[in-house]
């Protein structure tokens, strides 16, 4: 079972479950998490490899979609479910394979398509910190920062630094094998029929027009929506129209 953190009560809302995105953890998800919980249960996972979560030899969407479908199965009612990235393209998975279990998707700034860029450069970045000369995480800081091209996504990466063993809280060497699966998708043909939310930072890449004809068969009942003055870490970057965009979404009545 993945790891879990919970917020907010259980209501007549469904529960929204959250799925991170690569080197992400639950805890990257507080803040949004807390602002959503005001009417419905919200809960956040580590997916596998991630956080306090179990180290798997795989890291599959099929995987990652399984793993999401064992908590679902605690969970009374299927779940509206928030997938950014990685968390994104899993939460895909599980709605086009196993319907039941989810109500409505909301689809953070990824497509259900295969990228050509890699994520890989991040991973090497952490390998090549020596976590043996680290005394505090300002150490790590320093020693990451001229490794990472966004200066931003430091104190993002640090959050999975385990500094009481000096280790990070990722599966580097599983990650890095399983990259290509990561930046792929699975060659799926069987649409969610039910209501599904794509929001897309609006100075992001991720996420092109041409997508949308591979997201509209797909995802018959999509509706897209794009956040100014975000990229691709939309939720971090403009967190409150983020909370808005979702809470607004989820409050109406009978969406389709």
């Amino acid at each position: 079972m993945l790891n879990m953190i919970e917020h907010g009560v259980q209501t007549d809302a469904p529960t929204l479950l959250i799925a991170h995105g690569l080197y992400g953890s639950a805890r990257n998800w507080s803040v949004i998490a807390r602002r959503l919980s005001d009417t419905r249960r919200v809960i956040a996972v580590d997916m596998r490899n991630h956080g306090f979560s179990s180290w798997r030899p795989t890291h599959s969407y099929p995987d990652l979609a399984a793993d999401l479908a064992e908590v679902c199965a605690t969970v009374d009612g299927p779940v509206d479910l928030l997938g950014h990235s990685m968390g994104g393209k899993a939460a895909m998975t599980l709605a086009m394979t196993q319907q039941g279990l989810v109500n409505r998707l909301i689809v953070a700034d990824i497509a259900p398509v295969p990228y050509a860029h890699s994520q890989i450069k991040y991973l090497d970045a952490m390998q090549h910190v020596d976590l043996t000369t680290v005394e505090k995480r300002g150490d790590a800081a320093a020693l990451l920062a001229p490794l990472v091209d966004d200066p931003a996504l430091v104190p993002f990466f640090l959050q999975s630094l385990d500094m009481g063993e000096r280790r990070w809280r990722l599966n580097l060497d599983v990650l890095a094998r399983e990259m290509p699966r990561i930046m792929g998708f699975p060659d799926l043909h069987c649409p969610f029929e039910r209501p599904a939310l794509f929001v897309t930072g609006e100075e992001s890449d991720y996420v092109l027009p041409e997508h949308r004809k591979i997201i509209a068969p797909l995802f018959p009942k999509a509706r897209f929506t794009a956040l100014k003055g975000a990229g691709h870490w939309l939720h971090a970057e403009q967190p409150r129209a983020f909370v808005d965009v979702i809470n607004g979404w989820l409050d109406r009545p009978n969406v389709n």
